[in-house]
């Protein structure tokens, strides 16, 4: 996507800014913009700053994050709210400011992705979310040659060692892109991640079907292999394939 997404990032402890900063540096799509040490400071700092979201510690003190989540909403440019703490009891709570995620800290490198992913999706302008409307092909070099994927004929990805195996429908390619990077480069088409390890088109998902411990093997049009689905991503998953 072409649009910076503005970032604030508000906690009162400086290693966890660093933290959440330097995972951030990750994403073509993220520019950190500024950083706030408390509730207070969030605030002043988004009427200066005009962010597109703010990453909000909800324990600090003096104006903890809920408060701070309810000043920002009362602004004339509301940021997007992405909760950050170590205490999963809040999570309830932070929905009724209607959050776009609520991640726990020490962060997961996968859970942050999503959640980008999740922002994105807010921005993406009319013409990229309308379907049939996805302009671009997937660059993959492979053999000293540059192959042009239509990603609406890719079936699904799967990371193994150095390398990302892409599987179409009629062949599959090797590429040294890591499996993050496809997974934003594919954003806005039908792609969901299952797994650490693959990343699927949900438009070739033809079964799904309980393995053990809460896990699950999904099935893709045209492909004898089971793919393997973490616990973790098995309810978002429900819900994009459910009407």
């Amino acid at each position: 996507m072409d649009k910076m997404i503005r970032t604030l990032i508000v906690d009162d402890e400086l290693y966890s800014r660093d933290e959440l900063k330097h995972l951030l540096q990750s994403f073509p799509s993220i520019q950190v913009v500024g950083e706030a040490e408390s509730g207070e400071a969030a605030v002043m700092k988004a009427l200066q700053l005009h962010p597109d979201v703010v990453f909000l510690d909800v324990e600090m003190p003096k104006m903890n994050g809920m408060e701070a989540a309810k000043a920002l909403m009362e602004l004339k440019k509301t940021p997007l709210i992405v909760f950050a703490t170590a205490y999963p009891q809040f999570a309830a709570e932070a929905f009724r400011y209607e959050a776009v995620d609520y991640l726990l800290k020490p962060y997961d490198e996968n859970q942050l992705m999503e959640t980008v992913l999740r922002i994105e999706k807010h921005f993406h302008t009319p013409a990229e979310q309308e379907p049939g409307k996805q302009t671009g092909k997937l660059a993959v070099e492979g053999d000293g040659e540059i192959f042009y994927l239509d990603p609406k004929d890719i079936l699904y990805i799967s990371r193994e060692e150095k390398y990302s195996k892409i599987v179409t429908k009629t062949r599959e390619y090797e590429t040294k892109i890591p499996l993050k990077d496809l997974e934003i480069r594919l954003t806005t088409y039908s792609f969901f991640r299952i797994h650490k390890s693959y990343i699927v088109n949900l438009d070739y998902v033809t079964r799904l079907t309980p393995w053990f411990n809460g896990a699950y093997q999904l099935e893709i049009e045209g492909r004898d292999e089971m793919l393997s689905v973490s616990r973790n991503y098995v309810k978002s998953l429900r819900t994009q394939l459910e009407l």
